[in-house]
């Protein structure tokens, strides 16, 4: 079966680091959309990053300059290295696979608290 794990979220103080990782199982991972989406109580969940199998890479216009996506297939693990974190970035933090419209993957989450 499918499984994205998800791990490195924390508690952390405004300005800090971390670096989130996705382990991917169950799929050929080279060929997925690999993204980074967030929710925080009470809102949507949201697009943070988002890198192709090509190696294409998008991100929220809040986040832009702060967050780096990165994949290594030999792995099968997609990263999301985050620096100056704000309070805003609170948030449980979601892995996504996607091949299509169709094949689409989600992890359990981890959570990233920032404190000010």
């Amino acid at each position: 079966q499918v499984r994205l794990v998800e791990a490195g979220g924390g508690l952390v103080q405004a300005g800090g680091s971390l670096r989130l990782s996705c382990a991917a199982s169950g799929i050929t991972f080279s060929l997925y959309a690999m993204g980074w989406y967030r929710q925080a109580p009470g809102n949507q969940r949201e697009l943070v990053a988002r890198i192709t199998s090509g190696g294409s890479t998008n991100y929220a216009d809040s986040v832009k300059g702060r967050f780096t996506i990165s994949r290594d297939n030999t792995k099968n693990t997609v990263y999301l290295q985050i620096h100056s974190l704000k309070p805003e970035d609170t948030a449980v933090y979601y892995c996504n696979s996607q091949l299509g419209r169709d094949l689409n993957y989600w992890g359990q989450g981890t959570q990233v608290t920032v404190s000010s």
